[in-house]
């Protein structure tokens, strides 16, 4: 028996920590907490030791590190004995590969060649070898080939082994291997053989366009609902499927009508979800940006715009920065899949061009979106072309040829679709938001830094549309790849609060213990304060999370040290910068710092959190986030969970954002229909403070109301700004207090700065 999807929380599983008994002993506390179904991250069978689940090497078969079959129906059983369900995450796009003996399939087609079962699975180029072999770009050197040995039936280098082809067995490693179905290659070399997942070698693309394949990589998904184990889907990447919505039809034929179905989808700002897709929505980063976006003062954006200039980044380069940083993604980092392109294109227009990359290359900086081919927005590659060429008026006869190939479906259209979808990840998730240090709080999945806040008149406006087109979707403030968890983007989202303070400090840290770089320095600087304790005790788990952090931003960056090509010198001296930051009198400024504006960051992060969970979609906690949270990047945030902590924090029920997360929770299940069906309407304050209220009805019986840039209103309160209520009287359910009428804001907030009021009686209050 399904049952309505009101909320989710995240588990993040894995073999090691966190597998399904663990999951199924947390189910009485989730269910006190509130929570209708609980979000596994994948379970299917992935690498061995996985600590992410999402480099699957069998999609047949449930992981059995996470307790197989059997720990699933458990857990399945429980649940629904409690009257919740499961939403599990899955992984159509590719699977991993990295060590190839895990995966059956790939190991087969190594073996076997185009004559293998699985050949057709993988979406393989073997026409990039002269002999139809598969590139595998997984050596140190093409000259490591010399060190391969014959082990077998296997080739071996290190800890890689590869099959040998029946019959093909004698001889040296060398000799073996030039017999083999695969051709092993330098990585350096800019080439592979097939489609990976943005640009990582060891996942290997799947072609679920053929529907054998989907069938068969969804053999065990449709096993979980034909049995009535679980009941929802989050879909990871479809945009980088040949046809996602064509994948989504047949996901939605396989798990049946009634099933929550929520895809991975970042939309640019300016995007819309594609209406004809049959599923509930995304799983929530544009309501991520917009519910944050709301707390962030734009009186703030000059200042920090100044600051993050003063240390050489200018702001106003960024478009052009952004540009650059794609053509690079498509030309170097992607290089093997744009090659692909060129010649799909020159195959089916039976024309090639010199400048034929470079034009594809340019192009894609026109593209302001993951992909551009769905219904609703044909005219953006049309537009994307006029842009380009009247920008280089030179791409005029080579985007010719682009534009005859993308006609009818063809393997152009497809490839360069996929192809923009992985320039976009590289060049902004993965670099530029490394390098923007404005207010890195802005610098999210799904965000887009340049603009600076969401006002209330765009947040209100978005609401209601959701309400009205995907009432369902969900929503979030953490997710496993968020670049900061929400509480600290809170903290750091304070900071447009205070800019004038913040330079101050800044620049006053910067003359005494100066970062080898300014705009690093300035980075790492407000990531250093969201996470700051406010004890200022930096332990050596603390210390170690801010050193690994560090290290992942500036090889990110790809401006002074790269994962490919480490600088041994800049990264020491960062370190080096992070300890004297951490044992010196900088520590004792950034703990009163914290001291003085924390009540701030943990009202913002209340506000947020309430938002999250009450505006149009269904919420979904990450774990942990019921309490307050310091998380960073993966893997920082796939820490594990004191459940111990928060089952005593629940029986007490004094923590202010837990008391939000349950009261929102609860009331979910008391009114659904308030929530999924009833509409939203904004709510106005009165007053010289009506700008920091943010307020809106679910419903008729549900009215939530939050404070923001709450650093003013500390210095010159309320003072006589008032919110009139609909009729009725009406309680706030985290403090008991009842209201009618019209009230002034200071008193509905004098406990909390978020109120959750609950219809308690109808007509006027006598």
């Amino acid at each position: 028996m399904a049952f309505p999807v009101l909320s989710t929380y995240r588990l993040q599983m894995r073999g090691d920590e966190f597998r399904f008994d663990d999951a199924e002993a947390v189910l009485d506390y989730l269910d006190e907490l509130g929570i209708s179904h609980v979000y596994l991250s994948p379970i299917l069978t992935a690498s061995a030791g996985s600590t992410h689940g999402y480099d699957v090497t069998d999609p047949t078969s449930v992981s059995a590190e996470l307790g197989g079959p059997e720990g699933l129906s458990r857990l399945a059983a429980a649940a629904h004995q409690r009257k919740m369900g499961l939403i599990v995450d899955i992984v159509p796009n590719h699977v991993g590969v990295d060590a190839p003996e895990q995966n059956p399939w790939w190991w087969d087609v190594l073996k076997s060649g185009q004559e293998s079962a699985y050949a057709s699975y993988f979406d393989i180029d073997w026409t990039l070898d002269p002999d139809g072999r598969i590139v595998l770009p997984v050596l140190g050197s093409d000259e490591d080939l010399a060190n391969l040995l014959v082990d077998g039936d296997v080739l071996r280098l290190g800890d890689l082994a590869f099959p040998i082809a029946a019959g093909t067995g004698d001889g040296s490693g060398p000799d073996v291997h030039d017999r083999q179905h695969y051709r092993l290659i330098g990585w350096r070399s800019g080439l592979c053989g097939y489609r990976r997942f943005f640009s990582i070698t060891s996942l290997a693309g799947l072609r679920q366009e053929d529907h054998d394949v989907f069938a068969a990589s969804h053999s065990e998904v449709k096993r979980w609902f034909t049995d009535g184990l679980v009941d929802g889907l989050r879909i990871d990447h479809p945009d980088g499927l040949s046809d996602p919505a064509g994948y989504l039809e047949w996901l939605r034929a396989l798990v049946g009508a009634e099933a929550y179905l929520v895809i991975e989808k970042i939309l640019a700002v300016d995007e819309a979800l594609e209406l004809t897709l049959p599923v509930a929505g995304t799983t929530g980063y544009d309501v991520l940006r917009e519910v944050g976006g709301v707390f962030v003062d734009p009186t703030g954006e000059q200042a920090l715009t100044e600051l993050v200039e003063s240390a050489g980044f200018r702001y106003a380069t960024v478009p052009a920065l952004s540009a650059e940083l794609k053509t690079t993604a498509a030309t170097v980092t992607l290089s093997s899949e744009l090659r692909r392109l060129q010649r799909a294109i020159a195959a089916t227009t039976g024309r090639d061009h010199p400048l034929l990359g470079t034009a594809v290359a340019a192009l894609l900086t026109h593209l302001h979106v993951y992909r551009s081919d769905y219904p609703s927005l044909s005219v953006m590659m049309s537009t994307a072309i006029a842009e380009t060429i009247a920008e280089a008026p030179e791409l005029a006869e080579p985007l010719q040829l682009v534009s005859a190939a993308l006609a009818g479906g063809s393997e152009p259209a497809v490839r360069i679709q996929q192809l923009c979808g992985a320039v976009t990840a590289k060049s902004t998730e993965d670099c530029l938001f490394y390098r923007d240090a404005r207010l890195v709080s802005l610098n999210e999945v799904g965000g887009e830094p340049e603009h600076f806040g969401v006002s209330v008149a765009e947040f209100h406006r978005r609401a209601e549309v959701r309400a009205r087109l995907w009432p369902t979707t969900m929503t979030t403030l953490t997710t496993h790849d968020t670049k900061r968890g929400e509480d600290v983007r809170a903290r750091i989202g304070v900071l447009s609060q205070v800019p004038s303070l913040w330079t101050e400090l800044v620049n006053a840290w910067e003359r005494r213990l100066p970062a080898v770089d300014a705009a690093t320095g300035l980075f790492l600087w407000q990531n250093i304060f969201g996470i700051w304790p406010a004890d200022g005790n930096v332990d050596a788990t603390l210390r170690g999370r801010v050193h690994a952090y560090a290290e992942k931003a500036i090889r990110e960056a790809n401006l002074h040290t790269s994962w490919n090509d480490p600088d041994s010198d800049f990264e020491d001296a960062i370190h080096t910068w992070l300890d004297a930051v951490i044992d010196g009198p900088v520590a004792t400024e950034l703990t009163a710092l914290v001291a003085r504006l924390d009540r701030t960051a943990q009202g913002d992060a209340l506000g947020q959190k309430l938002l999250a969970l009450t505006v149009p979609g269904v919420p979904d906690v990450y774990q942990g986030t019921e309490l307050w949270e310091d998380s960073l990047v993966d893997p920082d945030n796939r820490r594990p969970v004191d459940y111990a902590a928060r089952r005593a924090a629940l029986a007490e029920l004094t923590h202010p954002k837990l008391r939000v997360v349950r009261a929102a929770l609860h009331l979910r299940r008391r009114r659904p229909d308030s929530f999924l069906a009833g509409g939203y309407t904004p709510v106005f304050a009165d007053g010289v403070a009506a700008e920091h209220l943010v307020s809106f009805l679910r419903g008729q019986d549900v009215l939530v109301a939050t404070s923001r840039w709450t650093s003013r209103i500390d210095e010159t309160g309320w003072g006589d700004t008032t919110v009139t209520l609909p009729e009725g009287t009406w309680t706030d359910l985290l403090t008991g207090a009842e209201h009618f009428g019209t009230v002034a804001v200071g008193d509905l907030l004098s406990d909390l700065p978020v109120a959750l009021l609950e219809r308690a009686s109808e007509g006027t209050h006598a």
